[in-house]
């Protein structure tokens, strides 16, 4: 991302809340922005076909003690200033829908990269039915992580599914207690159409109205976690598209659209990886929405 100081004045920034001046129909996906981003997220399918079995086994956390912010170039310096404990605090990767943590490579690398000393994924069972059910396991994890660092507090970063695994521990389960900033990827906060195509117990809680998505519509006042989604215009999985922001008045969450970014992108787009680093050093104000950001090669 290469935003300007006037949001209006470069390449895929404009002044307004959203995406209501996104251009619609055939002449939007044929536009040399959705014909880029779709070749790109063919290429990274494949190549996270051919990692997917590379993420099988759990992975375990294991601190870094080499990794230090002022070892990390200026930008990322300038960034955990903000908040020195950012560096510190623990970020658990979670995956989306039949998947692993595999489709955190690039992300993982990045964040220890950019000085977060500990990175690491939690694989939920793939025979999952129940978004709370998730929600319990993976506040066990949580807790888990906290006593290994000696943490009172994780970052989460979900993508698809997994975002919203996380949305119900943080904000049914008083996981708020322990997760510091949650940051979505792609994820259907309000469901999606394509989840009527199967009829298997948890896909069916993904749909539209769900009573899961609806319970997660009901009030949540204190909850303390700081809650970031970003979307794209070219998801394939989330639609329509806008599902993928979190408008929950209680949370007050930062939604930030990515234009051309296909759904498995998200995880290892470049201009995402470092909007999740940001996010998580603390730059970012919770509560506001940015300009939608173009994708960049």
């Amino acid at each position: 991302m290469r935003p300007s100081g006037d949001p209006g004045s470069g390449p895929g920034w404009h002044t307004g809340d959203g995406d209501e001046a996104a251009p619609r129909g055939l002449r939007a996906l044929c536009s040399p922005t959705a014909l880029t981003g779709g070749l790109t997220e063919l290429a990274w399918f494949g190549a996270h076909v051919l990692m997917y079995p590379l993420g099988a086994r759990m992975e375990q956390l294991r601190l870094d003690p080499s990794t230090r912010a002022g070892e990390q170039p200026p930008v990322a310096r300038a960034r955990l200033a903000v908040d020195p404990l950012a560096a510190r605090t623990p970020v658990l990767l979670v995956h989306g829908l039949v998947d692993n943590r595999s489709v955190f490579a690039v992300m993982r690398r990045s964040l220890r990269r950019r000085g977060f000393a500990a990175v690491c994924s939690w694989n939920y069972s793939p025979l999952l039915t129940d978004v709370a059910r998730g929600a319990a396991d993976l506040g066990e994890h949580i807790e888990r992580i906290c006593e290994q660092t000696g943490h009172d507090r994780v970052h989460v970063v979900g993508h698809s599914l997994g975002g919203l695994i996380a949305r119900y521990h943080v904000q049914r389960q008083g996981g708020d207690r322990r997760v510091d900033s949650l940051v979505t990827l792609g994820t259907p906060h309000r469901g999606s159409v394509l989840a009527h195509l199967a009829p298997t117990p948890l896909i069916r809680q993904l749909r539209p109205g769900s009573p899961v998505l609806e319970e997660l519509e009901q009030p949540a006042p204190g909850c303390r976690t700081r809650v970031t989604a970003l979307y794209s215009d070219l998801d394939q999985m989330v639609l329509p598209t806008r599902s993928g922001r979190c408008d929950h008045p209680d949370l007050g969450a930062r939604n930030v659209l990515f234009r051309g970014v296909g759904h498995m992108s998200l995880p290892m787009h470049r201009g995402v990886l470092d909007e999740v680093a940001t996010t998580l050093a603390g730059v970012r104000e919770p509560g506001t929405t940015d300009a939608p950001v173009a994708a960049v090669a």
